[in-house]
């Protein structure tokens, strides 16, 4: 194997690599999200309100938290 070809290789298995970790860090928001907003969900059903104020906030705090891992992740 040439070293051209050893360097394409290497290329290709970077991008897959840099794409599953993408693709990670995407499902990794969605479930944190989701999660956040179930949770506050079911405190706004268990509790009776009319005005959904905690799964909205619960809702926003995931979307923070999700994005502040997001941007620890790209960082490193």
């Amino acid at each position: 194997m040439s070293k051209n070809e050893q360097d394409n290789t290497d290329d290709a298995a970077k991008q897959v690599s840099n794409y599953a970790k993408f693709t990670g860090i995407a499902f990794q928001m969605i479930a944190i999200i989701g999660i956040c907003a179930f949770a506050g969900y079911k405190i706004d059903e268990s509790a009776g309100h009319t005005v959904k104020w905690v799964t909205a906030a619960l809702s926003l705090a995931g979307v923070f938290i999700a994005l502040f891992l997001v941007i620890r992740s790209v960082k490193n």
